[in-house]
């Protein structure tokens, strides 16, 4: 109880601050950004929540700007060509028998988050996305993952694996490795 009024505080007092100072700058606000997301991800780790329903909740843009096949509707139309990450993140999904969805933004996502119904997520954005729908989302204990952009924000996104299983494994019950962004 104490761990999810930490985050009560840290989301919807400490993050609104954050962004109001983090208006001068663009960088210093991804600063704050990621800084809200690992606080709140080391909070989910210690509340250790109970967890029957975990939802994996993934941007669009991890998906290849060259594939034919859009997996916006149905992640699972992916032909698992292995040109991105998808392949391997429906294959962990299935390993560990969680839902998994693609939203194209914050609309979508919280659409998604009502109809799944899940007691966890575990969801993977660029800081911006990750940071205001962890917020938006409270008190539903969510656990970030950055997205790494090589080429950009919304173009070939990538997301490291072993983190994502990390993060995935903390509403399992284990404790993670060090690096999953807590």
């Amino acid at each position: 109880m104490l761990y999810r009024f930490l985050r009560a505080v840290v989301l919807k007092v400490l993050y609104p601050v954050l962004m109001l100072a983090g208006g001068l700058s663009k960088g210093l606000k991804e600063r704050f950004q990621a800084f809200t997301i690992s606080l709140n991800n080391r909070l989910v780790l210690r509340e250790r929540p109970a967890v029957k329903t975990l939802l994996l909740l993934l941007p669009h843009c991890l998906q290849t700007d060259e594939c034919k096949i859009r997996i916006t509707r149905n992640i699972y139309n992916c032909a698992r060509c292995g040109k991105c990450g998808i392949k391997d993140i429906i294959g962990m999904a299935d390993e560990f028998g969680i839902k998994l969805f693609v939203a194209t933004g914050g609309n979508l996502a919280r659409r998604i988050v009502k109809d799944v119904g899940p007691d966890a997520i575990v969801a993977v954005a660029c800081e911006r996305d990750l940071s205001s729908g962890i917020s938006d989302s409270f008190p539903l204990p969510i656990f970030g993952v950055c997205n790494e952009r090589p080429f950009g924000p919304c173009l070939n996104t990538k997301v490291d694996l072993v983190k994502l299983k990390q993060a995935i494994l903390v509403f399992s019950g284990e404790k993670p490795g060090r690096g999953a962004n807590s």
